[in-house]
């Protein structure tokens, strides 16, 4: 980028690199832990960002003993077992599907949107979904700003750790993201962006 090109930008280069243009999906961790005051102070800053009707759907399991490991890595695809079982923090993005009970308090200039926007399974299900999606987006950001890395995958069966974890059948797994401080030579090189004219038009 350009130094008039990030002078454009409030957020400075260095910030910039740490978020976006330096930071890799990350498939092997250093043994260093990740403690529960950063995952605090990710949350914490991440949770300002926005969602529609401010609903905030997605829900963070923190999976720490060796036994919920075993039960996780269990339902991970073949390809993913070994990372997930060694990297320091592994964490269970999921989707809340009764989010609206929160609503009331946390869209307090609406406060009927519970009932009148949400009632029905079926449309909290689709709402909550993109809008825990938005969010896992912020959790990943969040990591990073913390200098930590993330290895999102999505690649497990979800329905199995659905049941696992949430046995009660109101929650939708979304990802599952482990993190740590990145191992040496532990991301691929940078795979292809699309460039801005092919992805961004005028009318």
């Amino acid at each position: 980028m350009t130094t008039a090109a990030n002078d454009i930008l409030a957020l400075d280069p260095a910030a910039q690199d740490l978020l976006f243009r330096e930071a890799h999906t990350v498939g092997a961790f250093t043994d260093e832990p990740v403690t529960d005051e950063q995952v605090r102070a990710i949350y914490d800053l991440v949770k300002y960002a926005p969602t529609a009707y401010n609903k905030q759907p997605l829900r963070v399991l923190l999976v720490r003993s060796a036994e919920a490991r075993e039960r996780l890595v269990a339902h991970m695809w073949d390809g993913n077992k070994e990372k997930t079982s060694k990297a320091p923090l592994v964490a269970v993005l999921a989707t809340d599907h009764e989010f609206h009970e929160e609503l009331p308090r946390l869209f307090p200039v609406m406060p009927q949107a519970k009932d009148l926007l949400f009632s029905e399974r079926p449309v909290r299900e689709r709402a909550g979904a993109f809008n825990a999606a938005l969010q896992v987006g912020y959790f990943i950001l969040g990591v990073r700003a913390a200098g930590l890395a993330a290895g999102p995958m999505t690649g497990f069966e979800a329905e199995g750790i659905t049941k696992e974890f949430f046995p009660e059948g109101n929650h939708g797994v979304l990802a599952v993201v482990n993190i740590g401080r990145a191992a040496e030579n532990s991301w691929r090189p940078r795979l292809p962006r699309l460039e801005y004219d092919e992805v961004v038009t005028t009318v």
